[in-house]
C-alpha cells in the first residue's frame, strides 16, 4: 500500500511496510506483546511502561507512535502534567527513582552508540531495578523503536479525534 507524502509537501509516495509485509509485522507486534507481558511479570507497571514508550517516541519524532501512547498513558492513569514534562524529566522531581533509571535505561537502548550514557543508565538502573525490571524495561525500548521506524519510514498518519471516530 502505497501513500502520498503531504507533510513534507513532496510528492514522493511512502510504503506502509506494516500493510506491504504483513507476517514482519506480525512478528514486531508479538515481540512487543512478549516485551509487555515480560515488564508486567517483572513487576513494571502499565504507566511505566507507558513513559518509556512515550519519551522514546519523542527521541525518534514518531508522531503517531506518541499519539497513540499518550492516549494509552492516559488511560493507565497517566497525568497531562507528567506528560507535559516528560521530555525535560531530568529537571523535575515528578518522576519517581524507578521511572528516572527506566526512562534513563530507555534513552540508552535508544542511543547505544553513547558508551557513557549507557554506563551511567545501568549504574541508575542497578540501584533501583532488578534484572528482570532491567531486561523488560530495555526490551520495551527495543520494540518501541522497531515500532518508532515503521510509523515514521510509513509516514503513518495522526488523525484528529473527530477523523478517528469516523474511521
Amino acid at each position: 500500500m502505497r501513500v502520498s507524502d503531504t507533510t513534507t509537501g513532496s510528492a514522493a509516495e511512502r510504503v506502509y511496510v506494516d500493510k506491504q509485509s504483513p507476517e514482519p509485522y506480525r512478528a514486531l507486534r508479538a515481540t512487543s506483546e512478549a516485551a509487555r507481558a515480560a515488564a508486567a511479570d517483572a513487576g513494571l507497571d502499565r504507566v511505566l511502561v507507558e513513559l518509556v514508550n512515550l519519551r522514546v517516541s519523542q527521541l525518534n519524532g514518531c508522531a503517531f507512535c506518541l499519539d497513540v501512547h499518550t492516549g494509552a498513558a492516559l488511560r493507565a492513569g497517566e497525568t497531562t502534567q507528567r506528560l507535559g514534562v516528560l521530555a525535560a524529566w531530568r529537571h523535575t522531581e515528578l518522576f519517581t527513582a524507578r521511572e528516572r533509571a527506566a526512562l534513563a535505561l530507555a534513552e540508552a537502548t535508544t542511543r547505544p552508540a553513547d558508551d557513557a550514557a549507557q554506563d551511567a543508565a545501568y549504574a541508575a538502573a542497578r540501584q533501583v531495578l532488578d534484572d528482570d525490571e532491567i531486561s523488560a524495561t530495555i526490551w520495551v525500548a527495543i520494540a518501541i523503536n522497531a515500532f518508532n521506524r515503521v510509523s515514521v519510514m510509513s509516514r503513518h498518519p495522526v488523525r484528529g479525534i473527530a477523523e478517528q471516530r469516523t474511521r
